[in-house]
């Protein structure tokens, strides 16, 4: 529902230009205040996870997400619309924190949990857009939206419901636990930084600011930076991604049924849908090899797709479908391999502000790789923008790696 919910968005944009008279500059602006909260407010979003326990937080993000569209559906100006998405980047924005935090403490199989979670997501990415793509065939952007809002109130209603041990894989005081081996090992390697806490999590500003400085000036801080680049390879690469597919001789538009069809579009979310099978790769290889090493080499991955995308786009179709297959399946398979490591280098007690932190570092710094990218294809070209992203590759191929001989 949080993928649903994002990439619905940008679907909607034209329409607004045609609902209230403003400028492109002012919707995008509009736009980017939600999403900057989306990342933002995952850090506080970890402190209530907590404190609070997840599956609360979770439940009162799927309920502010369907309110938050409920609004945007009835809005009759753009400062309501600007409002919807506030409050929909603020309810989105807890989600990650909460739910990677109720996975890594309770969850004993973790690899297979993060990789299920993943293929989740990336459903909501891929098949969430198409959605309203083919609702809006038939309804206005109005009935659209409040129509988006039935889900989430259905899934909030579920947790509020369903009851389960939130610390099922946690080790216990005495040492009992009922989590394999594996996790255990990891729980007890994020235990051993001193009195750091191991249960209630954070309560107070002090406790936050001494939990934060722990992780900050620990082994989490080379994860932090390593999440950093993802995030802006991340957003780098797919803002302008269908513009790139769009502006390519191989995608120029076909007649179908007397419809124009865009085949970038339907190639785009093909990209997307391979990284369904690259979450779930990802997370099986969470259980498999050590994270630090599989995320050094899948960004090594990346950095090479970068510099090859271009080259592969003069070579044809077909070498253009490969590589964008590739790009689609490394970089989403990275996304598991990070959580995980998140998970094996924190402390249980502090999981949700660790995945707090790991989330503003994936949406918040990351969110700076779409100005990026508009930056440099303003100013200079496609080719220096896989240059700068594989650059960004190399960086986290490089801190997973020196993670990996700590």
């Amino acid at each position: 529902m949080v993928h649903t919910y994002e990439l619905s968005i940008p679907i909607l944009i034209p329409l607004w230009l045609e609902a209230f008279p403003v400028e492109r500059a002012t919707i995008g602006t509009v736009v980017a205040v939600g999403y900057a909260l989306f990342g933002l407010g995952a850090l506080p979003g970890g402190v209530l996870s907590d404190t609070l326990g997840s599956r609360r937080l979770i439940a009162a993000c799927l309920f502010g997400m369907a309110g938050s569209f409920v609004l945007l559906a009835a809005a009759p100006s753009l400062p309501v619309v600007a409002l919807a998405l506030v409050c929909w980047g603020a309810a989105a924005s807890v989600y990650h924190p909460a739910g990677l935090s109720l996975i890594s403490t309770g969850v004993e199989d973790r690899g297979d949990a993060f990789a299920y979670h993943g293929i989740a997501g990336n459903l909501g990415t891929a098949l969430g857009p198409l959605a309203v793509a083919l609702l809006l065939l038939v309804a206005d952007w109005r009935a659209v939206t409040a129509a988006l809002a039935v889900p989430a109130v259905v899934a909030g209603a579920i947790a509020i419901r369903v009851r389960f041990d939130e610390r099922a894989a946690v080790v216990e005081a005495d040492g009992g636990s009922s989590a394999p081996e594996d996790v255990r090992d990891a729980d007890d390697a994020a235990d051993t930084g001193g009195d750091s806490k191991a249960g209630v999590g954070v309560s107070s500003l002090g406790e936050f600011l001494s939990e934060s400085k722990r992780l900050l000036v620990g082994p989490f801080a080379a994860v932090f930076l390593v999440v950093m680049f993802s995030g802006l390879y991340y957003r780098g690469v797919l803002t302008f991604l269908p513009d790139l597919l769009a502006s390519f001789s191989a995608f120029a538009p076909v007649e179908f049924a007397g419809r124009e069809m865009q085949p970038y579009r339907y190639a785009y979310a093909g990209l997307l849908m391979v990284g369904v099978l690259g979450q779930y790769v990802g997370g099986k290889l969470t259980e498999r090899v050590p994270t630090e090493r599989a995320i050094a080499v899948a960004f090594a991955g990346l950095a090479v797709l970068a510099l090859v995308f271009l080259p592969a786009v003069n070579a044809g179709l077909l070498p253009l479908l490969v590589v964008g297959a590739l790009l689609g399946f490394t970089l989403f398979v990275v996304q598991p391999l990070y959580q995980a490591t998140v998970a094996a280098y924190t402390p249980p007690g502090t999981r949700g502000l660790s995945y707090g932190y790991t989330y503003l570092g994936v949406f918040g710094v990351g969110a700076l790789g779409a100005a990026l990218a508009g930056t440099i294809l303003q100013y200079a070209d496609a080719a220096a923008l896989f240059t700068v992203l594989a650059t960004l590759a190399v960086g986290g191929a490089t801190t997973a790696t020196a993670l990996s001989y700590r």
